[in-house]
């Protein structure tokens, strides 16, 4: 292990750029813990249930003589030994149900443009993948031009900067777009989903339905008339399809969401395309016949 005394800067950085990609969300706890205290009380605490419950139940004090006192050192290392076995409170989550979805219907509908939609997202806390993200990325972009990118969730570079397709990703998607003429200036950027997952997990289908309006009523306001979809969360999420994005992608679809009419084509996303750089010459056909649509 690297004592961070000993890393300059980029190498602290780089450091805590791969916490972050492994889902690490805080270096420190608010309060400190003795470990030791907590080892101790556990193996106190599986000691005693392996033995018998007479063995277990307090002695009475014999010839009516008092039990010894405590000194003042054994009574603060027991209740040290008993805080640190308590596990600790867990912090307030909201709980995905129905009361949520319909919280988050009404905060997503009273919006009347996308500035309004992102303090609306901004401010809701119906949630849970709120309580651990560092950011709320909402949509970047020009919302006039006709065109969303959807990609799936944000990832760790995305939480940080509070922008979608952020960090590698990005910079592939920026030169993927200007390949056939656009840039991310130019069209309108965003995820289904505005919170990144702890440890880039998938979302539960409660929390996609949570997030649902909040996406529906992006599209009804920027009215796009093309959808490019990256990668196999977005291509099921918009088709209905169980498909791997190899059988959902390259094929234009009409699909209606947010009461809109649009014309939607999937391809692999920036992060595929990284971890397995064949796969580019699909992406390449996908994004020539996208162009032929423009």
């Amino acid at each position: 292990m690297n004592a961070t005394q000993t890393l300059d800067a980029q190498e602290l950085a780089a450091l805590l750029h791969f916490y972050a990609d492994s889902g690490v969300e805080w270096l420190v706890e608010d309060e400190p813990v003795d470990r030791f205290a907590q080892f101790a009380a556990q193996k106190a605490a599986e000691a005693e249930a392996k033995m018998p419950a007479s063995a277990r139940q307090p002695q009475p004090p014999q010839n009516g003589s008092a039990p010894a006192p405590r000194t003042r050192g054994e009574t603060a290392t027991q209740n040290r030994a008993a805080a640190g076995a308590r596990p600790a409170a867990p912090p307030s989550v909201a709980v995905p149900d129905s009361e949520a979805v319909a919280s988050a219907r009404f905060a997503a509908e009273s919006a009347r443009s996308l500035v309004e939609l992102k303090t609306a997202l901004e401010a809701f806390t119906g949630c849970n993948l709120k309580n651990g993200a560092r950011s709320t990325v909402f949509a970047s972009g020009d919302p006039s031009s006709g065109i969303m990118v959807i990609g799936p969730t944000p990832n760790a570079d995305d939480d940080r900067d509070g922008l979608p397709f952020s960090g590698r990703q990005g910079q592939l998607l920026d030169r993927m777009l200007g390949a056939i003429g656009l840039a991310r200036e130019a069209v309108l950027l965003t995820n289904i989903i505005p919170w990144r997952p702890p440890g880039n997990r998938m979302p539960s289908d409660a929390e996609l339905e949570i997030c649902r309006p909040f996406l529906e009523r992006q599209v009804a306001l920027a009215e796009p008339k093309l959808l490019l979809l990256l990668g196999n969360f977005p291509a099921r999420f918009f088709f209905g399809a169980n498909g791997t994005i190899h059988s959902l992608r390259g094929e234009w679809r009409d699909i209606t969401f947010g009461g809109i009419d649009a014309a939607a084509i999937a391809t692999l996303h920036p992060q595929e395309l990284l971890a397995a750089p064949a796969n580019k010459a699909l992406a390449w056909q996908d994004l020539l016949t996208f162009k032929k649509r423009l």
